[in-house]
């Protein structure tokens, strides 16, 4: 068998294990090249959303810290994104929230896809397979082309040309005045920096504003109701406008009389204040005596924690009384009478009973002869004006005014309850 021959059996064979393995076939950029960064049974893939990956194509390089590490499997359009997947040696260590840039290897060379930690946040966590990079940590790099374009449009749109009347127009301007422009760069540059020292205030200041924005737009409907309800408010204050000044002058009178009779009543409060002091210093000394003792008369006759023994809503309660005139009389002037009982000792004495005064004698009729009077027996001494208390001796009778009669006194009972008796008022 020739050379040739065999060179194109082997292509033949070639072909037809691709066809018969029976995978979807993109065209040779789904064919491994061999010494790739990562093979696929010691890698992990990520997909990055780009807002444009310019010519990027698969089997691009993927770098990190400019050391090739991965290598671009797809490149495939969604919506207005590109989204294109990596895939990663197991080797390499990403923080979960890396960026990815989209970087060329020298100005006129190639494309590929540079990942690293993001510049001036502390990494998150670790990037493993199946993570996405979204757009908010993708990017580009600007092309040769849009650098001379910008370039010529620098150049040939008459910016530069114009850069000597701005120098012109500032020499003279600023001719003369280079003290004063001086210092205000001075003054501005110390603004600046003050700025700069109270930033995080500034960012607090702002979050702030933020929050009461947001709160206002939570309060949209209360602040509309608020406004609609002002203006009836409004014209009914401006309606009542005289009644108003009218109060208000009144209560400036009536603050003008009341300045002054606190004025002229000063002495007064102060000395009824010295006055009153002795009284509550008592009440303070008395403590919880005074309220405690008032709190029993909300309970009386039963104690303020009897309802705590009592089932219900009502007690059975039975008085007796005893309503003995007599042994009430000698509890009180504190000589025992009948029935009474001799008071305890220190009990105060009552002041005896005073003496009543005579009725006149009626006059006797004229023609008509008088009746020589009886005698009348011995009168009741009344009781001393000094309160003491006399006693009927043995042979003791009570006349019974001027209609005559007499009544015999039991002896040793006392003046005052004899009077009593005399009046009828005690059999």
């Amino acid at each position: 068998m020739s050379v040739l021959r065999k060179g194109q059996l082997a292509a033949w064979t070639a072909v037809g294990s691709l066809l018969l393995t029976g995978c979807e076939f993109n065209g040779w950029y789904d064919v491994p090249l061999p010494g790739g960064a990562a093979s696929d049974g010691h890698a992990y893939h990520v997909t990055v959303e780009f807002r444009d990956v310019l010519d990027l194509v698969p089997q691009s390089a993927v770098k990190v810290n400019d050391v090739t590490v991965g290598t671009v499997e797809k490149v495939e359009l969604d919506g207005w994104q590109a989204r294109v997947r990596l895939r990663i040696a197991d080797s390499v260590k990403l923080p979960g929230n890396a960026v990815a840039d989209l970087r060329q290897t020298s100005m006129l060379g190639e494309k590929y896809v540079a990942l690293s930690a993001p510049a001036g946040t502390a990494p998150v966590g670790r990037l493993r397979d199946g993570d996405r990079i979204p757009l908010s940590r993708s990017g580009r790099n600007p092309e040769v082309e849009e650098v001379l374009s910008a370039l010529s449009a620098l150049l040939g749109g008459g910016g530069v040309a114009q850069l000597k009347t701005i120098t012109v127009e500032l020499n003279k301007a600023l001719s003369g005045r280079e003290d004063r422009v001086r210092s205000l760069l001075k003054q501005l540059d110390t603004f600046l920096g003050g700025l700069d020292d109270q930033r995080a205030e500034i960012v607090r200041a702002l979050k702030g504003v933020d929050r009461l924005a947001k709160r206002l737009k939570n309060e949209k409907k209360t602040i509309a109701l608020a406004v609609d309800t002002m203006p009836p408010a409004l014209k009914a204050l401006a309606d009542q406008r005289k009644d108003l000044t009218k109060m208000l002058t009144a209560l400036s009178a009536l603050g003008k009389t009341g300045t002054r009779v606190v004025n002229a009543s000063h002495d007064d409060t102060v000395a009824n204040l010295k006055k009153l002091q002795p009284i509550l210093q008592e009440l303070n000394k008395a403590g919880d005596d005074l309220p405690n003792s008032l709190e029993i008369l909300t309970t009386y006759p039963f104690p303020r924690n009897a309802t705590d023994a009592i089932k219900g809503d009502y007690v059975n309660l039975k008085i007796t009384a005893d309503l003995d005139l007599a042994g009430l009389y000698g509890n009180i002037t504190g000589k025992p009478g009948k029935g009474g009982k001799s008071p305890a000792p220190g009990t105060p004495r009552l002041p005896g009973l005073p003496t009543p005064t005579p009725l006149p004698s009626v006059p006797s009729l004229p023609g008509t002869p008088s009746v020589p009077p009886v005698p009348s027996a011995p009168a009741v001494p009344s009781t001393p004006s000094d309160g003491s208390t006399l006693l009927c001796p043995p042979v003791c009778t009570a006349a019974y005014g001027t209609g005559g009669g007499s009544r015999r006194l039991p002896p040793g009972i006392d003046l005052g309850l004899a009077e009593l008796m005399l009046k009828g008022i005690l059999p």
